[in-house]
């Protein structure tokens, strides 16, 4: 019996991603899809190239979480599937699997307050960071918080999607971590089975580190509360198409005029205990780096360091002196290691390491083969 899914696809100038998308989408087998595109004012060929699917296209207002929530008004299926632009499939029966095994738990669990979540592999260009990336690929498996984005596709029930009153779209970047942390708080996430594959391209293009410490600081000001930040920051978060080397000297400048103009000594003191805290409340990342690192973690879900953390570390250091104690080595290492490293790495030589030249690495769109032909 072939299942019912709604597939609400955002999309800005993705010309060369989407048709691949629906392609894979195409070839998947005992599901029945209302593909819907939000589109969010693309200028390239996006629209022309996924007319052929023949798809649902809704036009909103730029940004992401406006995009998704009118695409959301289109549907008009009960169970809901939101994916990027830049994501592929490599199993026909990935759907149709992830659904029946959605379906148990919903049966399971009584309610519709369950919704899943792929892990990832990302598409790359080139073998570098190779450890950061099954690093970055492996938290993807998890259901803690602040693991679960956009990239890994949301699975949901319409009702439960009407109770969350949908995506945030006071900001037009974070919408993602927003719904997902809703979920987190009124209903259960599962890790559905099977692999999402999605683009490495804004690591690539920004370069991995970069982009990692940025992130870092938007999740750490945007837990903490610290919306000015992000006003000082108007172009934290750029679309796909507008990326280039990520300077990081606007970010840290941004956050130190925070701390001083907008906090003052009281007000930076509380958010930097604030910080401290929402660290030591992920120490647990740092042990499954190590996990990593020695090659200790596994597919049999064995994370012996991870374990130790949430066995022995986590009840010894969840205490108001241990956020303290983070508190300080965060600063030290934000504000007096990388702050002005990048205040001056960034000044002296802001193109990065491609000046002169500024050419794009080459797109995984390209070069990525068919799912069924192998993957690179």
């Amino acid at each position: 019996m072939e299942l019912n899914l709604s597939v609400i696809i955002p999309v800005l100038n993705e010309q060369e991603w989407l048709p691949l998308l629906l392609t894979d989408l195409r070839a998947q087998k005992k599901v029945k899809l209302e593909i819907i595109i939000a589109d969010g004012g693309s200028t390239d060929d996006t629209l022309v190239r996924c007319r052929p699917y023949h798809p649902i296209i809704v036009r909103a207002p730029r940004g992401r979480a406006r995009q998704l929530n009118a695409g959301f008004r289109k549907s008009t299926g009960d169970h809901l599937l939101f994916l990027h632009a830049d994501t592929r499939i490599n199993d026909p029966d990935l759907l149709s699997n992830s659904l029946e095994h959605w379906q148990i738990a919903l049966a399971k669990a009584g309610h519709a307050r369950i919704a899943g979540h792929f892990p990832l592999k990302f598409m790359r260009t080139n073998p570098n960071n190779g450890m950061s990336y099954r690093y970055a690929e492996g938290k993807t498996h998890f259901n803690r918080i602040n693991t679960t984005n956009g990239d890994q596709g949301f699975l949901l029930k319409r009702s439960f999607f009407k109770e969350l009153e949908g995506f945030d779209e006071s900001q037009h970047f974070l919408e993602d971590m927003k719904f997902a942390e809703k979920i987190r708080t009124r209903g259960t996430w599962i890790t559905l089975p099977g692999f999402l594959y999605t683009s490495s391209r804004r690591f690539e293009v920004e370069g991995f580190h970069r982009r990692y410490i940025l992130m870092s600081m938007i999740m750490a000001l945007y837990s903490t509360g610290r919306t000015e930040f992000f006003k000082r920051a108007s172009t934290i978060y750029s679309s796909q198409n507008e990326t280039g080397h990520l300077l990081l000297k606007p970010f840290f400048g941004a956050a130190i005029k925070m701390f001083v103009h907008d906090l003052g000594f009281s007000g930076s003191i509380r958010t930097w205990l604030s910080i401290g805290r929402y660290i030591r409340q992920n120490s647990w990342q740092m042990f499954y780096f190590f996990d990593i690192l020695f090659g200790t973690a596994d597919e049999n879900k064995n994370h012996p360091f991870l374990k130790f953390h949430d066995i022995y570390f986590w009840p010894v250091t969840n205490n108001g002196v241990c956020d303290a104690l983070n508190t300080l080595i965060s600063f030290f290492w934000f504000m007096l290691v990388l702050a002005p490293y990048f205040l001056i790495v960034d000044t002296i030589r802001p193109g990065g390491p491609q000046a002169p030249c500024k050419k794009r690495p080459t797109s995984p769109a390209r070069r990525w083969k068919h799912p069924r032909q192998g993957v690179f």
